[in-house]
């Protein structure tokens, strides 16, 4: 199209034409009325950029609260931070050709959750917030969350190359398979917490992979519902939850549930931080779900690192940075996958919405960073809570003189100073000696933490977010010496980055709403309108 445009005497106006005929379709449309007002203008620019190669093999990777500033933390942290020879870590998808911008907000707030912001990435339309594969409507109270009166449930990208080109289907994540951000390529529900009714769909939309972490609620909330277990297993899927089975699986595998065998927090794969030599990785499920998906007909894949968004909600900046580095490293097997077959795959890799509100710099460093510190945090705020449990059991009567050296050990926090942990020339503030200030602070969260009945209040809200006071003080003492520092516990309206690498990729170049990366898979795949 583009080639034929530019050929013409009037680029400009063969352009205009097309958008002007894309505008009056969609305006006769029975679904004209369901469009985003720039949509008709959206798709005739997807059409004029010439798509010189269709994807046959697409990865989607989603990294659930990755916005710019995750992924420039993890270069920082695998960089230098040496006077006169400051230098960032490169990470593998910043040498993509194509580079976008997408803004985030969803039908109800500019500081959206994955629900609607999944939605709109896999189906191209703005819902509201907490709100999965269902156009915006509702009730006369507007209070009802539903899909439009009379209209057909949409369909999702996935779901359409599936029933339209014949692709196998590949859906993966580190947190709950039945969650926002996987649900939102298969279901379709008024509420990302029906979580039971999710992984009935999940079931019945006949993908062809499903891998990574547990069902939640698999016997719904109240435990009286038929184990989701069992219904995947109805509907002809192979479930298995052991790291030799998993590994056994192949091509001629069938419909697949690989069950992560090692669980760390409400059904997740565990933080990367905290793995175990052996452990399976986010990496392990994406190679094994090219081995089961591959085909002559393609894949699309989505996986998502979705523990980025649990450790910005909790402001541990080490996990967070783990957990994007072990994006990386799956986004890796795909590029190793894309040599074999460089003509035919199509790579994207982006977030959902930023959390946390992740900033590099912060009050009392000045114009001074030390991610180095970071390397003395060795398990995440998760591992810790559990560690402080076990010590919680075995002596109910704990003070925070017996806790002390676990901190130490576990953050590298020390009430003394420690020469050989700072560098010749740094201020005291990026050393790990606590001030007088710090270690007030971590005993009153740890006064907190052990208090028969925790206060709540607003003001222990904003201390905590509602996490263990002394895990999450300790993250914001070790975070703020590195010269980090975060706004909040929940999600923030900052646009994130889109990155992509091979078939179909000149399309993710610009600026653009987020409905717009499923138009440029649409108009990649050359799927209808």
């Amino acid at each position: 199209m583009l080639k034929s445009l530019m050929s013409s005497k009037k680029p400009l106006a063969a352009l205009l034409s097309v958008i002007l005929a894309i505008s009056v379709f969609a305006a006769f449309s029975p679904a004209a009325d369901l469009l985003p007002a720039q949509a008709a203008v959206t798709q005739a620019t997807s059409a004029a950029v010439q798509v010189t190669k269709t994807p046959k093999y697409i990865f989607m990777f989603i990294g659930d609260g990755m916005a710019a500033v995750q992924v420039n933390s993890a270069q920082i942290y695998g960089g230098t931070n040496k006077h006169n020879q400051m230098a960032l870590d490169k990470m593998n998808f910043q040498s993509f050709e194509a580079v976008g911008y997408q803004t985030t907000q969803d039908a109800t707030s500019f500081a959206p959750d994955s629900a609607s912001t999944a939605t709109s990435l896999s189906s191209g339309f703005k819902t509201w917030s907490g709100t999965i594969g269902l156009k915006p409507a509702g009730d006369k109270s507007g209070n009802k969350p539903a899909n439009v009166e009379g209209s057909p449930i949409p369909k999702t990208i996935a779901e359409r190359l599936k029933a339209e080109k014949g692709m196998k289907i590949g859906i993966i994540s580190n947190v709950t398979i039945n969650h926002a951000t996987p649900a939102a390529y298969y279901a379709h529900v008024a509420s990302r917490n029906d979580y039971y009714d999710i992984a009935l769909q999940m079931a019945n939309s006949g993908f062809d992979f499903f891998g990574g972490g547990t069902i939640n609620q698999p016997t719904g909330k109240d435990k009286d519902q038929k184990d989701a277990y069992k219904v995947m297993e109805e509907k002809g899927y192979k479930v298995v939850k052991t790291k030799e089975d998993i590994l056994a699986l192949n091509s001629n595998s069938g419909k697949v549930y690989a069950v992560t065998p090692v669980v760390q927090d409400s059904g997740a794969m565990p933080y990367a931080i905290d793995n175990k030599p052996g452990d399976l990785t986010l990496a392990d499920f994406v190679k094994k779900g090219i081995e089961v998906l591959d085909n002559e007909k393609g894949f699309f894949m989505m996986a998502e690192s979705g523990k980025i968004d649990w450790a910005g909600h909790a402001n541990d900046a080490k996990a967070n940075i783990g957990d994007v580095i072990a994006l990386e490293e799956a986004v890796q097997v795909a590029l190793d996958f894309a040599k074999k077959h460089p003509e035919e795959t199509l790579i994207i890799v982006t977030g959902d919405h930023e959390t946390g509100g992740m900033t590099i710099g912060q009050a009392t460093t000045n114009y001074d960073t030390a991610f180095h510190l970071l390397e003395n945090q060795k398990i995440s705020y998760v591992a810790f809570d559990a560690l402080l449990d076990e010590m919680t059991a075995k002596n109910p009567k704990l003070t925070f003189a017996d806790v002390m050296p676990v901190i130490t050990e576990n953050f590298g926090l020390v009430n003394n100073t420690i020469g050989d942990i700072s560098r010749p020339g740094e201020p005291s503030y990026m050393t790990l000696e606590l001030s007088d200030r710090e270690v007030e602070k971590l005993k009153a969260a740890f006064a907190e933490t052990m208090a028969a009945e925790p206060a709540d209040n607003e003001e222990t809200d904003l201390l905590y977010g509602g996490y263990n006071p002394l895990s999450v003080t300790l993250t914001h003492i070790l975070n703020n010496k590195a010269g980090i520092g975060w706004t909040s516990y929940w999600h923030t309206g900052v646009p994130v980055p889109v990155y992509a690498t091979g078939a179909g990729s000149e399309l993710f170049n610009g600026a653009y709403e987020n409905t717009e990366v499923y138009d440029k898979l649409v108009a990649a795949t050359k799927l209808s309108w």
